[in-house]
């Protein structure tokens, strides 16, 4: 079997054309970073949408030509404390932003709700996060969790790398929506965070992260919406 090894660009650019169609797409509004081995960060730039971005679309943080998103504090306030996170996301997914302009809470309602059994973090200021300052404040707010509902404004995601900070994110989205849905059919009967906390290991491991990254990226080339397809 051949191995691709793919680029930081390459990894932030798929993971872009794959928010998109988790629910993520936001005019040009959204982005996504990585943090390579040696400590250097590369973020989607600013005015593309998420489904448009090639790899070179994505840019060094420390590149004086680049034009980069107002929030890209968000990002690096998060490298700096926390040395565990390779890749963020932010965005404005419709079902996780509405829980966030609310005083509720995920319940641990299904499998996707599994991933965030230690809770979500909140941060309670819903301006645009442009300085340094603040991109510290929501990095303090953040702690050691998977994602943030920051509130009134849109979600934060990280992972150990490009695929689990996507895969944080998507399933963020995905809990959010069922949860949504359950709220009109019924009681909500949430399970015990022991067993949520039980199941997270099974159900989300490195193995099942790459399979999933390897099928967005086939479901995304079948509908024409690679690097170089139809972006219709």
């Amino acid at each position: 079997m051949v191995v691709v090894v793919q680029s930081l660009r390459e990894q932030v650019a798929w993971a872009c054309r794959i928010l998109a169609v988790e629910g993520y797409a936001d005019l040009t509004l959204g982005h996504v970073s990585a943090r390579g081995s040696e400590g250097e960060i590369w973020i989607k730039r600013k005015g593309v949408a998420l489904d448009e971005v090639e790899p070179e679309d994505v840019v060094a943080i420390d590149d004086t030509d680049a034009v980069l998103h107002l929030e890209t504090v968000l990002h690096t306030g998060v490298y700096r404390a926390r040395p565990d996170v390779g890749a963020v996301v932010h965005g404005h997914p419709p079902y996780a932003t509405a829980l966030a302009a609310t005083a509720g809470e995920l319940a641990l309602l299904t499998h996707d709700a599994v991933l965030f059994a230690e809770g979500l973090a909140r941060f309670a200021d819903p301006d645009l996060i442009v300085n340094e300052e603040q991109g510290d404040r929501v990095a303090a707010a953040l702690g050691p969790r998977r994602a943030m509902l920051l509130n009134n404004h849109g979600v934060l995601a990280v992972g150990k790398d490009v695929s689990w900070a996507v895969l944080v994110a998507a399933t963020l989205e995905r809990a959010a929506q069922l949860q949504s849905i359950a709220a009109t059919l019924g009681e909500l009967r949430p399970m015990s965070g022991e067993l949520a906390l039980q199941l997270q290991p099974d159900k989300y491991r490195d193995e099942f992260v790459d399979e999933y990254w390897a099928t967005w990226q086939r479901s995304l080339e079948r509908a024409g919406r690679g690097f170089g397809g139809d972006r219709a």
